[in-house]
């Protein structure tokens, strides 16, 4: 008992305990086995969130997009924004609107991209217009979508169908435009303080370049002028803007040769420049190069050179010559040569083609103008080497630059022509021809090359080869410029010419009877074209045996040249010779009462008809 109540006494005692040591720190044994994995219990999970409503996360997504700058960003949250909406959503199919305008501004993405935005905006918007009535706001929208549909379909070549996408937008946006009178505030009201004319000037010059990639430059003028008007009504007076939209009608006019509608619209833009810019910019060097171009189409050459002078003292006053000065030299030789200064135009030109590359474009119109000079010397040989040259050069850039490459073909065919090589005049417009009718924005030029071709196989006495050319020119350039263009006269003209020589003097009636009414409204009734063409229908009258309408025709020639004056008394002289041969002959085949009633008398003076009701 003792013993086990001194061993539970010796337990109860406390232990002495020895200091804890520091521990050392030991080098690790990079050859010991890895120590054990200490396994910990994962953390628990955070709570769910709380689930966001649907609109809620729509209306982020939206934000999100109308945040969005760059192209990356709109992409981005365009794609949350398609999640996060109904596919008919009203919201989706503006943001469609909003990224392909986008797109296109950026040119960052392919044309069919862009058409399959704007289209899927249509589905919506249309689809939301018949289920419920629609205000301004959603025309607005509409048109504009339409109007994105209509440049990517150009942008793709598809030129008619951006002619229905865009004739549908201006329809839905005329409604809207205030009338001339009316202050831009009330247009803005009309569309709940939205301005729709700058969305239907977008719209107008859209459909200018669409007509005229079709050929139809008569219907691009009138959008054109439509949207000078609508910038006179958005811009201020001063505007230097505006004073390029004057500038750009008057390249339109001078494009389709209508020089004198040209004129007044390029000499406003001048005085608007010269007013808020000052003599010396640049906006008023480029005026001037182009008056000098319409001058020189007015055959007005002394006014066109004054003008080109003062343009190139303004590009110099600039610094190093660039291709506007060069391009602007080149021009001042032609004016030389149509003045017949060749030698200037010629050192000129020889100038000019010193600081131009070997094989470049600009240089291929030195050596044409240069054969211009030389061809009107009459130095063959050299007028040959030279078109030679630009046409090595032209040549190689067929594939690069067709357009510019055939234009130039059909000035190099026409000094060939000057130097009576016919064959190879004719070979380069058809070469020409094919290279144009690959190149859609170029119709308009098809119908005049084709009229070229056909006039000299008709010259060159191959008529059958001539007519199909000829019938082809005239349907083109209808399309082009419009049925009463003085050009379309021409070739009726020329045409007539084709059927007498085929002994087809009924058909050969039609066409001349139609070139003189064309050129009547475009030429003017005492044009000696026009007087021309009235004495061919008198000859082909004549060739029928319809003398009577052959005597008419040959006495309303005389009365013209006579209104000439004395500078034409050979052709009065001629043109009576020919009444009284002709009278000769009809008077062979009357009767000695029916003369005096069935056959016209020559007077003085006659007014003129119309000469398609007479044939």
């Amino acid at each position: 008992m003792a013993l086990r109540r001194a061993a539970s006494l010796l337990l109860l005692r406390p232990r002495l305990r020895s200091p804890i040591p520091t521990p050392t720190r030991r080098t690790l044994n990079p050859f010991a086995p890895p120590p054990p994995r200490r396994y910990f219990s994962p953390r628990p999970p955070p709570p769910p969130p709380v689930p966001a409503s649907a609109d809620a996360i729509a209306d982020a997504a939206e934000a999100a997009f109308d945040a969005a700058r760059t192209t990356y960003d709109m992409l981005a949250s365009f794609s949350r924004l398609e999640a996060a909406v109904p596919a008919n959503d009203k919201r989706l199919a503006l943001a469609c609107l909003k990224l392909g305008q986008h797109l296109e501004a950026s040119g960052s993405a392919d044309p069919s991209r862009i058409l399959s935005l704007a289209l899927r905006c249509l589905g919506i918007l249309e689809a939301g217009r018949s289920a419920s009535p629609s205000s301004s706001s959603d025309a607005v929208s509409l048109a504009m979508a339409l109007h994105l549909a209509g440049s990517a379909s150009f942008d793709l070549s598809r030129f008619h169908e951006s002619l229905s996408f865009l004739s549908r937008s201006l329809r839905l946006l005329t409604p809207l435009l205030p009338n001339k009178d009316a202050a831009a505030a009330d247009g803005e009201e009309s569309t709940g303080g939205f301005d729709v004319r700058p969305v239907a000037h977008a719209v107008r010059l859209q459909l200018a370049n669409v007509k005229t990639a079709l050929g139809r430059r008569e219907e691009a003028l009138a959008d054109m002028r439509a949207c000078l008007d609508l910038k006179e009504s958005i811009l201020p007076p001063g505007s230097r803007e505006l004073g390029a939209a004057y500038r750009d009608l008057a390249e339109a006019h001078a494009a389709v040769l209508d020089f004198k509608q040209a004129l007044p619209f390029c000499q406003k833009a001048l005085q608007l420049h010269e007013s808020t810019l000052g003599t010396n910019s640049v906006e008023v060097a480029h005026n001037r190069r182009l008056l000098g171009v319409i001058y020189t189409g007015l055959e007005q050459h002394e006014q066109a050179l004054e003008e080109n002078e003062m343009s190139q003292k303004v590009m110099k006053s600039w610094g190093a010559a660039g291709p506007e000065l060069l391009h602007a030299e080149i021009d001042a030789a032609n004016i030389k040569i149509a003045l017949g200064k060749f030698d200037e135009a010629v050192s000129v030109l020889k100038n000019v083609a010193k600081q131009v590359e070997k094989d470049s474009d600009m240089r291929a119109l030195v050596f044409i103008s240069m054969a211009k000079a030389l061809a009107n010397q009459e130095k063959v040989r050299d007028t040959k080497r030279c078109l030679e040259i630009a046409c090595n050069i032209l040549e190689k850039k067929e594939y690069t630059a067709p357009d510019k490459v055939a234009e130039a073909y059909v000035e190099v065919s026409s000094l060939y022509e000057m130097v009576n090589e016919f064959d190879k005049a004719i070979s380069l417009l058809k070469r020409s021809l094919e290279m144009l009718e690959r190149i859609p924005q170029a119709q308009h030029m098809e119908g005049n090359v084709a009229a070229r071709i056909g006039w000299l196989l008709l010259l060159t006495g191959k008529v059958s080869e001539a007519v199909p050319y000829l019938e082809d020119a005239v349907e083109r350039m209808k399309d082009s410029f419009g049925p009463k263009h003085y050009g379309v006269g021409y070739v009726y003209n020329n045409l007539g010419a084709a059927y007498m020589e085929m002994d087809r003097p009924q058909s050969a009636a039609q066409m001349f009877a139609l070139a003189k009414e064309v050129m009547d409204v475009s030429l003017g009734p005492h044009h000696s074209d026009t007087i021309e063409a009235c004495q061919s229908l008198a000859n082909a009258y004549n060739a029928m045996g319809s003398y009577a309408l052959a005597m008419e025709f040959q006495k309303r020639v005389i009365d013209s040249w006579r209104n000439h004056g004395p500078d034409a008394k050979d052709e009065l002289k001629e043109a009576t010779r020919l009444y009284n041969q002709i009278k000769k002959k009809a008077l062979a085949f009357l009767s000695p009462e029916d003369r005096a009633t069935a056959l016209p008398e020559l007077h003085e003076q006659e007014e003129d008809s119309d000469s398609a009701r007479a044939a």
